[in-house]
């Protein structure tokens, strides 16, 4: 009788041994499987969560089946003590293991709240955008003018900079100068620190870009940044400079990718325009453009709003190129990258004059009396949209 009770509590044991194999390979095969995720979704991890949490979090959203498996599948792997706080974009079929490794190798969040501040030629603007996982694209939330007369932190905005997982980004536009940006950079409050009059960098050296920083980190370390990626831009475009160029230097480069970025904002434009002028030096022709006479008239600071006076077109400041003869003595804004490549690599035209011809770019012309007739027909846009 004994052996007989022996030998059937053995054979259960087998049994057991065998279905716990059997579960085990099951929940392997279910945390490396495709999950059931049918839209890509964002989590949200906050700061001081639990596996267990997330695990229901992912079962709510859809994103796993088994939260059990998804917590024994995060330990197994020596991963549950491992996890991160911000938001993560989960992808559509994500499988438990591919999402475990998503919220346990740190970085940057994915999705979720990301504060944009615009610098402008103008003006700065503070956005706030969330991340649309079905479609990744970002949504607009909240849009306002730091320091402007008038305008009030939205308290919405005051919210999202309390989240720690909060993501910022600076995006500087082409055509602003150096005073523009630092003067919006005092009204990122998510910034720290301030650059003084002493300090402030040249102008040009700023390099119009899309920087990611960290909510507290110093302004002159962006600054310095900005800094370094414009003469990285500088050092390798000159580099591949093409001959018989009318300027010898690369600062002589920047200035010129300055004016020309100044004077259009088509990108389909700029190596005609590169073109007019570098004709222009070549033949000793003054570059007469009204950029750097304003330049002259503000220093960089602020906006000129009006038009050019008689007097500022006839003064004698050395940022006046309708009595100066070649460039100016320096850059008038921070050019891009593509302004930087169009100084060294202009078309190969007979352009010496241009103007605006109403559609935001600008009629070209190789003699004066085609120059001027451009010119009689732009008044006349310019007569029509008065009436109106």
């Amino acid at each position: 009788m004994w052996r007989s009770i022996a030998s059937n509590a053995l054979t259960l044991l087998i049994v057991v041994l065998i279905a716990f194999a059997g579960v085990i390979a099951w929940g392997k095969r279910e945390y490396a499987a495709a999950g059931p995720l049918e839209q890509a979704v964002c989590l949200r991890v906050p700061s001081g969560s639990t596996m267990r949490r997330v695990s229901d979090d992912l079962a709510s959203k859809g994103a796993i089946s088994y939260p059990s498996i998804f917590r024994i599948g995060a330990d197994y792997s020596d991963k549950a003590q491992q996890l991160k706080a911000g938001s993560f974009l989960v992808p559509e079929g994500a499988s438990m293991a591919q999402i475990t490794d998503l919220i346990t190798r740190g970085g940057a969040s994915t999705c979720g709240t990301e504060v944009v501040y615009r610098i402008g030629v103008n003006r700065a603007q503070m956005q706030v955008r969330q991340l649309d996982p079905a479609t990744s694209a970002y949504v607009e939330t909240i849009e306002f003018l730091p320091g402007e007369e008038g305008v009030e932190t939205p308290e919405a905005y005051t919210k999202v900079r309390g989240e720690t997982d909060t993501r910022y980004r600076v995006l500087v536009a082409e055509g602003t100068t150096v005073w523009r940006v630092v003067e919006s950079l005092k009204q990122a409050d998510f910034l720290t620190g301030s650059v003084e009059g002493d300090e402030m960098p040249k102008e040009g050296m700023l390099a119009p870009d899309s920087y990611e920083v960290r909510a507290d980190s110093d302004v002159d370390d962006l600054i310095a940044r900005m800094q370094e990626a414009q003469q990285m831009r500088i050092d390798t475009i000159w580099a591949q400079r093409t001959e018989g160029l009318p300027f010898d230097t690369p600062e002589e480069m920047l200035t010129l990718a300055s004016i020309i970025e100044k004077e259009t904002g088509v990108a389909e434009e700029r190596r005609q325009v590169a073109s007019v002028f570098e004709n222009r030096l070549k033949r000793g022709m003054r570059l007469q453009t009204d950029p750097t006479v304003i330049y002259g008239v503000t220093n960089g600071v602020g906006v000129l709003g009006r038009g050019l006076r008689q007097s500022e077109l006839q003064s004698d400041s050395p940022y006046n190129t309708y009595v100066v003869e070649g460039l100016p003595p320096g850059p008038i804004a921070n050019p891009g990258l593509a302004s930087l490549e169009a100084a060294v690599n202009p078309d190969t035209t007979p352009y010496l004059f241009f103007v605006a011809d109403g559609t935001g770019g600008h009629a070209f012309a190789e003699t004066l009396a085609e120059h001027n007739a451009n010119v009689v027909k732009w008044r006349e846009i310019e007569a029509q949209r008065a009436s109106q």
